[in-house]
């Protein structure tokens, strides 16, 4: 009996897309022949979902469950090829099946649960249905007695997020489950890329601030064609930016125009931190678009979203803070192929 190594359980799930466990056991039954291997795989319908692995799946749906007592939370993403699979009723029972199979099960990663007896259902589902089905990623967030998590699905099932916040007590932790669920259908809707500006490489930075200013720039020239108030045009995109040099400089600045405007020194205290906050609202539009604490949250336009969770914690009598999310959106960042059809006939008449 030939040995049957990982390296070509890899090799053979490499050229067939089959579940790993399936592989090893098609070499093992073909004594680690690989073409026999790929005979036998093919022969029980296995193999046949190799077709289309080099299709695109970007339609799909996500999937969420929560623990009763909010003690665990789960998202995925399941891709097709096409919408209209997508609202298939075998799909979304694979969909229910698959979260909560990484929910009991707390799978690694998709290889790992791909890997699983669980990864046959996908084999079957490929068979039956005819598409290319993949998870493509997933996550579980967990809680103990001072954390909160809660979630939220759109009724689309497109979108999935889940968010967690370390609190003071359990009892502030059981207060604010309900606002975030608020929070989740916030980054719903606000697509947050990461939690906060901190989190931000500094090349990312650098690279996206030219282009962003300009890009106002561009918008001003249009509002001044049709008449209308012009965007302030900023110096920066990011909280990261703004060191204690730039923020005392802008504050110069702000009272250098008061003393060039006539106005009394005594009342200037009660201008300078409002046009300073308002300097600092216009240099961070990185921060506003991506970083979900940073972002005006939807509900309150006066508040961040990290503003809103202290708030919120405040009136239960503790402190909140907001310290994980994940956001799932089906075929985010998946590149679609747009099908020539005109094309694709003269290519094959030629």
């Amino acid at each position: 009996m030939a040995e049957i190594t990982a390296a070509m359980v890899k090799e053979l799930r490499s050229a067939t897309d089959a579940p790993m466990m399936d592989c090893k056991k098609a070499l093992v039954e073909s004594d680690g022949d690989m073409e026999k291997a790929t005979a036998w795989l093919k022969e029980r319908g296995i193999a046949q979902s190799a077709k289309k692995a080099d299709r695109v799946a970007a339609e799909g749906l996500a999937g969420y469950t929560i623990a009763d007592d909010f003690s665990k939370a789960t998202v995925v993403e399941i891709n097709s090829e096409t919408d209209f699979v997508a609202q298939n009723d075998g799909f979304k029972n694979l969909v229910k099946d698959t979260v909560t199979e990484i929910y009991n099960n707390n799978p690694a990663d998709v290889d790992a649960l791909m890997s699983s007896p669980f990864g046959a259902k996908f084999t079957e589902a490929v068979t039956k249905i005819g598409e290319k089905i993949v998870v493509r990623r997933f996550a579980t967030l967990n809680a103990d007695a001072n954390t909160a998590i809660n979630g939220y699905i759109h009724s689309n099932n497109r979108i999935a997020v889940i968010v967690e916040a370390k609190c003071d007590s359990p009892k502030t932790a059981e207060g604010m489950r309900a606002t975030l669920k608020q929070i989740a259908m916030h980054a719903s809707a606000m697509k947050p890329t990461t939690l906060s500006y901190k989190d931000f490489d500094a090349a990312y930075v650098e690279s996206e601030t030219i282009g962003r200013i300009e890009a106002i720039k561009k918008e001003n020239e249009e509002l001044s064609r049709l008449k209308k108030p012009l965007i302030n045009v900023p110096q920066y995109i990011s909280m990261c930016q703004l060191t204690e040099e730039v923020l005392a400089n802008a504050e110069a600045a702000i009272k250098a125009e008061l003393k060039a405007q006539g106005k009394p020194e005594q009342i200037w205290d009660k201008i300078v931190p409002g046009q300073l906050a308002r300097f600092i609202d216009d240099n961070t539009t990185l921060d506003k678009e991506q970083a979900l604490l940073d972002q005006t949250y939807v509900l309150n336009d006066k508040l961040t979203v990290a503003q809103a969770v202290t708030e919120a914690a405040k009136a239960l009598g503790g402190t909140a803070e907001i310290t994980n999310f994940v956001r799932l959106e089906v075929g985010e960042g998946i590149e679609k192929k747009v099908d020539d059809f005109a094309a694709e006939v003269a290519a094959q008449m030629s």
